[in-house]
């Protein structure tokens, strides 16, 4: 086995979706660390608030395009040496309703990327999937190697082909791929999620709270400085077994988890709420394609010598406070 150690000794770092949540922690991060870093966002889902504290550095570029102008995305790549991939639609729910959003911000994003990154003969990518890519395997444990893979979303479907892309050009033009098979990230600058939705709920109306679903779904939730930490890690001591095995998996999140109702329970306290009424809407699912329980294997990453600082349970309460803290920055 040959030892593939990048060290982040890269200098030119591309960040797509650089403005959102997870990418803008991983902006900062990069910048941090004297990269010369470069965010490529529409700004369809932010404002370029969570950025706006980089703007100025030597080190800090913005460019605002959309991932879908192809042109515009191969002369702004031009020149990077890695390429962190992490923009894509967030709203799962929402493209029940508009079929083609992960079609386009998923799938045909991915592939504009790493056709960029062929022309321009640009060979490393690390990509955001997600767990949605697991369908719904009830208790099952996930570890990368489960399967058949059947999301039961639009959004997982077109992680899932984003994850098949990548593939494909790793064997075909030698392009070293780094997928993530994300847990629910929280923390500061989240604006859509469970947490955020109670936050909003509660404040309208601290007297009740709609809960979708029956409010025992399970997922593992974990921080954002974890995945950024748990990203870079992985990129620093991944190693590649074979010269034609360019890519490999990494599920990354915390292998303990929380109920939704334990989230409603953590969320009430510290908003210092009592005797606040709880109104499910029933059913297993919160809505048409959520997966109602995910447990997550992370020995892939252990044995990396990476594993979460946080339990399931303190992601939530911590990710809740943060929220509460900047809620002026929260609109209703």
């Amino acid at each position: 086995m040959r030892n593939n150690s990048q060290k982040l000794k890269f200098k030119k770092h591309f960040v797509t979706g650089g403005a959102g949540f997870i990418g803008s922690h991983l902006a900062e991060r990069l910048v941090k660390e004297g990269k010369d870093v470069t965010v490529y966002d529409n700004l369809a889902l932010t404002s370029g608030d969570n950025i706006k504290h980089l703007f100025g550095k030597e080190n800090f570029k913005f460019i605002k395009g959309d991932l879908l102008d192809f042109e515009t995305l191969k002369k702004s790549i031009e020149g990077q040496e890695v390429i962190w991939h992490l923009g894509a639609n967030t709203d799962i729910p929402g493209g029940n309703r508009m079929t083609d959003l992960d079609l386009k911000n998923c799938t045909i994003a991915t592939w504009n990327v790493l056709e960029a990154m062929r022309q321009l003969d640009i060979n490393k990518i690390l990509f955001t999937s997600s767990a949605t890519v697991y369908g719904d395997a009830g208790t099952a444990t996930l570890s990368e190697n489960y399967g058949p893979l059947l999301p039961i979303s639009l959004y997982g479907a077109g992680k899932l082909a984003g994850e098949g892309l990548i593939s494909a050009y790793s064997h075909l033009f030698g392009i070293q791929a780094w997928i993530f098979r994300f847990a629910n990230v929280v923390g500061a600058r989240m604006n859509h999620g469970v947490i955020f939705d109670f936050i909003q709920k509660l404040r309208k109306n601290p007297k009740e709270l709609e809960v979708f679903g029956n409010g025992k779904q399970e997922k593992p939730f974990f921080l954002v400085e974890d995945c950024i930490e748990g990203m870079i890690h992985a990129f620093e001591n991944a190693q590649f077994e074979a010269p034609d095995k360019q890519y490999d998996v990494f599920n990354l999140g915390c292998d303990s988890f929380t109920s939704i109702n334990k989230v409603a329970e953590i969320v009430i306290e510290e908003m210092g709420l009592k005797n606040v009424r709880i109104v499910y809407t029933g059913g297993r699912r919160g809505w048409k394609g959520d997966v109602p329980v995910v447990h997550f294997s992370i020995e892939k990453m252990k044995k990396l010598g990476w594993q979460p600082k946080y339990t399931s349970d303190e992601a939530v309460r911590i990710a809740a406070r943060r929220l509460l803290d900047q809620k002026s920055k929260i609109k209703d």
